[in-house]
């Protein structure tokens, strides 16, 4: 399921040459992350919850294009691909329909008792594609 932020960059997230700086687009992605998981009814509180925390451990992002102070951002995130532990979640960063960032991260299921990688939850697992038979 994709799932869309929209945000509106403040004069705060702007570096000494005019535009966002690069470290805020980590943390746009991490909005829109949050979001998906908010609207997938999996808060922190949840997967606590199942005995699982996602914690980010790969991330590959392009940063295609400046963005200014007052830009209109909308934050795209959806689910790629799953291993038995670990999930990728895709997401792009559009202003006005063009693309100005993407990436993928990689998470990994951790138990909080154990810190401990741990089998995705069947309740997140769900919104991954099914992993074709090779």
């Amino acid at each position: 399921m994709e799932i869309a932020l929209e945000i509106v960059v403040r004069c705060t997230e702007i570096d000494v040459n005019g535009h966002v700086n690069n470290a805020k687009f980590v943390e746009y992605l991490e909005w829109g992350r949050e979001e998906w998981y908010d609207r997938l009814g999996l808060h922190y509180d949840r997967l606590h919850q199942m005995g699982a925390v996602t914690v980010v451990v790969n991330m590959n992002i392009n940063l295609r294009k400046p963005c200014y102070q007052g830009d209109q951002l909308r934050i795209v995130t959806w689910p790629v691909k799953r291993g038995r532990t670990s999930f990728v979640l895709g997401q792009r960063i559009e202003r006005e329909g063009v693309l100005v960032a993407d990436g993928l991260i990689t998470l990994v299921t951790i138990d909080p008792a154990t810190s401990k990688s741990r089998p995705v939850p069947d309740e997140l697992a769900r919104w991954f594609p099914e992993e074709k038979a090779g």
